[in-house]
């Protein structure tokens, strides 16, 4: 274990990274409630600690050191890890919260109108949401667990399936009108949309149609809901999941272009890293989960 002058106190490191981030000893001052003497005198005491300049000072000003640059970037993020700890465990006392990384369209159209019941279920649960689009490493983010669509391989990771997915070429009932699609290669003539996680969802549907891949241009968006919401005005046919647009075909805003759906050669799974596999909160979660999806595997 390193010295313990390596592991500086909180105190210090907090009014050294507000000074480094406001770049202001009088605005970190009031940022953390304390004097600008004080402010002042940990930072000098961390220095003095580190034996390493952090700061050059000019007069009433202060500038970051190349070293102090780097060493703020760090402990940034310490702090926030630390932060987001005591906060889950202020919320929570028993230290039963679930920190999931959820795919934004997944999360509200299918998890959200679901979470009340496994909250009520589960009281002394606390969840929190935030968006991941891609694959991220654990061992740098304060996570429990991921909903991850794709192939089974995110590395050094745990994972149960969820569910498999169905998409169905979808579009307003006025482009349908005006195209008057009658098989798969007349939506070829059309402007296409698609996801750009998926670049190759159309080529991988007029495959399976036994038609050679989509000609012409694709306008790509980073969200379903964004494809989903651009087929609806009108702009071209989006390659949509159909467990995800159940109310926009019930409501009619959106029609099949052709009823002709695609399993996807992907599925959906949670993930989550090894050493979380026996967290409370992830034990019931996933349990959950996995009954919650059973008749969709």
């Amino acid at each position: 274990m390193p010295p313990r002058r390596f592991l500086p106190s909180t105190a210090l490191l907090s009014a050294f990274e507000a000074a480094a981030r406001t770049g202001s000893v009088t605005l970190a001052a009031r940022e953390l409630s304390l004097t600008q003497s004080a402010v002042s005198r940990q930072i000098k005491l961390l220095e003095e600690q580190l034996d390493v300049e952090l700061f050059v000072r000019q007069r009433q000003s202060i500038q970051l050191t190349a070293a102090g640059e780097a060493y703020a970037r760090e402990i940034r993020d310490a702090l926030r890890k630390i932060s987001t700890a005591s906060f889950n465990l202020h919320a929570n006392p028993r230290g039963g919260t679930l920190n999931l990384a959820i795919l934004p369209t997944f999360g509200t159209r299918w998890l959200a109108p679901r979470l009340p019941k496994f909250l009520a279920q589960n009281p002394g649960i606390t969840v929190n949401l935030t968006t991941r689009l891609t694959y991220f490493d654990f061992r740098t983010e304060a996570l429990d667990a991921a909903i991850h669509f794709g192939p089974r391989d995110w590395p050094g990771a745990e994972m149960a399936l969820l569910r498999s997915e169905e998409v169905v070429p979808a579009c307003s009932p006025e482009l349908k009108k005006q195209y008057r699609f009658r098989k798969a290669g007349d939506l070829k003539e059309a402007p296409l949309l698609s996801n750009s996680a998926r670049p190759n969802a159309w080529d991988q549907w007029f495959s399976a149609q036994n038609i050679e891949g989509a000609s012409g241009q694709t306008m790509y968006f980073d969200q379903f809901a964004t494809v989903a919401q651009a087929a609806m005005v009108g702009i071209g046919i989006a390659l949509l999941p159909t467990f995800l647009i159940q109310d926009e075909l019930a409501s009619g805003k959106l029609v099949r272009a052709l009823n002709l759906p695609m399993e996807s050669p992907e599925r959906y799974y949670l993930v989550w890293p090894p050493e979380r596999s026996t967290h409370p909160p992830l034990v019931v979660f996933r349990d959950w989960l996995l009954a919650e999806t059973a008749a969709d595997r």
